[in-house]
């Protein structure tokens, strides 16, 4: 199977190795809180038919922190199996336990995964020398390219762009998923991936090579144009402005789920501590989804 890496990838006059849009795809799982494979595969080929040149396989949106290491491993596995030809498969494999993280990098890598994204370690909060020495050990688990993650919203810990061109020394280290907007900035060595939604169209202005992102879930083709047709970016981005907004009235991927069973995509719930999206948040999803002409509106 050709790679995204093989192929020039939409992004005019470049060529994007892992892709311009990757979706961090949602884990599916079944009425018990099982993982669903054949939906997640059928999730996978709606996504590669919707502009997604990749995924992200047990990221933040794939409810990673509630999966055992055996469905970790087996939903990578799976995804390199069974994607649909050319999509980029990047295994998340990040923990704020360096050993973890370095054994699931290890067999992200054996099982044939297109490349790694590795978090800031969480509730830790490691120093400077902390994360360098945790990322210096993730790189020498693999010879797979990686791709930091900065989201300190959720880990508690910011990498700021003087420590992040350092990483980018590590070899192999050649992209960050940048989820602080205040940080966005060229970085020497390193590409940017929008780590939010909302920050793809400024990242493509500054170069980037796209986003990782949620709503390609739903908009996929319309995040597609934004690469594809840089001339008709800012109104695409206006456009997706309350999907994006949806998609956010409660914690991912609680609404992004919402909003696929909803389409029709067998997904199903999500395993505690995080809920299924109650009838208000479900209703603002839904509104979205009709307004955009996703959805039809319910019958009166």
């Amino acid at each position: 199977m050709e790679r995204a890496s093989d192929a020039t990838v939409g992004y005019p006059g470049r060529v994007a190795e892992l892709g311009n849009i990757i979706t961090a795809v949602v884990t599916p799982f079944d009425d018990d809180l099982c993982v669903d494979e054949s939906a997640f595969v059928a999730l996978l080929a709606h996504l590669a038919a919707s502009g997604s040149d990749g995924v992200v396989v047990c990221g933040t949106t794939g409810e990673a922190a509630t999966l055992t290491d055996e469905e970790h491993l087996g939903l990578i596995e799976l995804a390199v199996g069974e994607r649909p030809e050319g999509l980029t498969v990047i295994a998340g494999t990040g923990s704020n336990d360096t050993r973890h993280a370095v054994e699931l990098t290890e067999r992200a890598t054996e099982l044939g995964a297109d490349a790694i994204l590795s978090v800031t370690p969480y509730y830790n909060r490691p120093n400077r020398r902390g994360i360098l020495a945790h990322f210096d050990a993730v790189v020498r688990a693999t010879d797979l390219p990686i791709v930091l993650y900065n989201i300190p919203s959720r880990t508690g810990t910011d990498m700021p762009n003087d420590l992040l061109a350092e990483l980018a020394q590590l070899p192999r280290v050649d992209y960050v998923k940048q989820a602080n907007e205040a940080n966005l900035a060229p970085v020497d060595g390193l590409e940017i991936y929008a780590g939010n939604d909302d920050m793809l169209g400024a990242v493509l202005d500054l170069g980037g090579p796209g986003g990782i992102l949620v709503a390609s879930h739903v908009v996929g083709p319309e995040m597609r144009r934004m690469v594809d047709e840089p001339e008709h970016r800012a109104e695409i981005e206006a456009g997706l402005q309350p999907i994006y907004e949806a998609l956010s009235v409660t914690t991912n991927p609680i609404p992004v789920k919402a909003a696929l069973n909803l389409l029709g995509h067998r997904v199903g719930g999500l395993r505690l501590p995080l809920v299924e999206a109650d009838e208000h948040e479900t209703a603002v999803v839904r509104a979205a989804l009709v307004t955009h002409g996703l959805l039809g509106a319910p019958a009166a």
